[in-house]
C-alpha cells in the first residue's frame, strides 16, 4: 500500500471514529468498537510514517491529502 494512501485512509477512518467514541462516552457507554476503530486508523497512520523515507510534516498533510484525492477523482 501506498504510504501517501495509508496516511490518508488513517486521518478519514480516525475522523469518523471520533463522533462514534463522543457518542458512547455522552451514553456512557463503552466505545469498544470506536476505540478498535480509532487504533487501526492509528495504525495506519504509523505504517505510512514509517514506511515513507524522510516522513511527514504537518505542513505536507493537506497536499498528500489532495494529491490521493486527486488520484481516484475523475
Amino acid at each position: 500500500m501506498d504510504p501517501d494512501l495509508a496516511l490518508v485512509v488513517g486521518i478519514v477512518i480516525a475522523g469518523f471514529a471520533i463522533p462514534s467514541v463522543m457518542s458512547a462516552l455522552s451514553d456512557r457507554r463503552a466505545p469498544r468498537a470506536s476505540m478498535v476503530t480509532i487504533l487501526i486508523a492509528g495504525g495506519l497512520v504509523l505504517y505510512a510514517t514509517a514506511t515513507k523515507p524522510g516522513g511527514y510534516e504537518i505542513a505536507e498533510v493537506p497536499d498528500v491529502f489532495f494529491e490521493v484525492l486527486g488520484r481516484f477523482l475523475p
